[in-house]
């Protein structure tokens, strides 16, 4: 697994003091396993994002109960399993995750910019530090929730279309944001999934099992430095392991 591999020393390297994965893929493709979530928490994950995905592997239901740093959408319907705000503590400080869905071109959930002023009062009384993973297709949504949550959290981090973008950035009220973050996985592949098998998909329109592709693993992701009092971003840097793009002030 390329998050062992990396991630402990790459946290040691940098002194990183918190990190937040989308792990709703994590299970073979889709989903998660309590074993899964344990593994990657043991290299040094902290809290872990969900999404459309997250209740794929129905055994795993339980998980989102017992395990308060397992996310799921805040904004799906009532009494799905789980949470979709935690609050940890991090190096003497609280950090808020806020995990929502989009709603353009995927299934319907309620609204996540309503669900999102929710949250935030709640967590504006615990914390000025505060990220929020926008899981959604469309690109001009997260955009969107970053231009309407701007100022008021530390992060607007895009997650779901697998393919980093390349708009990162810190604005003047001091949150960082970025369309979409792109995916800890192989990209020789169609998102993640052996191009041969989305081929026969795309072009001969028979139903496929999709299978996890191997090869070109990368790790993607976005270093955020904050002010720990104000809770404003100061600088962000792309991740795209093995290489770094430019680093943003």
């Amino acid at each position: 697994m390329a998050i062992a591999e990396w991630l402990p020393e790459y946290r040691k390297e940098m002194a990183i003091d918190f990190v937040i994965a989308n792990a709703e893929n994590s299970a073979g493709g889709k989903g998660i396993t309590r074993e899964v979530i344990q593994e990657l928490a043991d290299y040094g994950i902290d809290v872990f994002t969900g999404g459309n995905h997250s209740f794929a592997q129905r055994e795993s239901l339980p998980v989102f109960d017992e395990n308060p740093r397992v996310l799921r959408p805040a904004n799906l319907p009532p009494g799905i399993p789980g949470r979709g705000m935690g609050i940890y503590e991090c190096a003497g400080k609280r950090v808020a995750v806020i995990n929502l869905q989009g709603r353009a071109f995927m299934v319907p959930v309620d609204c996540p910019f309503r669900k999102a002023d929710e949250l935030l009062d709640e967590a504006m009384r615990q914390t000025s530090i505060i990220f929020v993973d926008l899981h959604a297709e469309a690109t001009s949504e997260k955009m969107a929730m970053a231009h309407y949550l701007d100022g008021r959290v530390t992060a607007v981090i895009g997650t779901h279309t697998h393919v980093p973008t390349c708009d990162a950035r810190v604005t003047d009220r001091g949150t960082a944001a970025i369309s979409d973050v792109g995916m800890c996985g192989p990209y020789d592949s169609v998102i993640g999934v052996e191009t041969d098998i989305i081929m026969e998909q795309l072009i001969r329109g028979l139903p496929v099992r999709h299978k996890p592709a191997r090869d070109d693993v990368h790790i993607c992701g976005l270093l955020v430095e904050l002010d720990e009092v104000t809770g404003r971003a100061r600088t962000v840097q792309q991740i795209v392991h093995p290489e770094f793009l430019k680093k943003i002030e």
